[in-house]
């Protein structure tokens, strides 16, 4: 590899940069860039970050070509293409329209909505596969505080007047 030369101005702010940033990304890749700087050999850098060799070349390659954002942009990861979050938006009306209903009312047999009757929901009506890490974050964006239902056995009649303080026996 050709001997690795920073601009002065470079140089100080990528030393600033280590001394203060939080990021734990901006601070190993401007690390390897000084070191770089120093002389040290590709394969020494990549040895004391635990990374591979390809890794620093990579991370050199990328600060050099992308001399259009702020040197601590630079020094982050690009944006990338990937698949795109489904549920986020898709599922939060959906969830917020039947949440106060009843679930007898869309032919379900529990009184009250559960996570994973949610998901069955939006999989039968909507034709929405999701997970219920998904449904339990739609419900925190929502705002929704529900409690488990708990479940009674209902009294029997005698003991129930005498729970509502009725005085006659029967």
């Amino acid at each position: 590899m050709a001997l690795f030369r920073l601009p002065p101005w470079e140089c100080r702010q990528l030393t600033c940069l280590v001394d203060y940033t939080p990021d734990a990304t901006q601070l190993r890749r401007a690390q390897a860039l000084l070191w770089l700087h120093e002389g040290q050999p590709a394969i020494q850098v990549a040895d004391l970050l635990h990374v591979s060799r390809q890794t620093v070349y990579n991370w050199l390659q990328a600060f050099r070509e992308r001399t259009d954002l702020d040197l601590p942009d630079r020094l982050l990861d690009a944006p990338r293409s990937g698949r795109p979050a489904t549920a986020l938006g898709i599922i939060d009306p959906l969830i917020d329209a039947v949440i106060d209903a009843d679930p007898r009312d869309y032919g379900y047999r529990p009184t009250v909505w559960t996570a994973p009757l949610l998901q069955r929901y939006l999989e039968e009506v909507h034709a929405i596969r999701t997970s219920l890490k998904s449904i339990s974050r739609a419900i925190a964006r929502l705002g929704i505080r529900w409690k488990r239902p708990r479940h009674r056995l209902g009294l029997r009649p005698d003991t129930w007047r005498q729970a509502k303080g009725d005085s006659k026996t029967g």
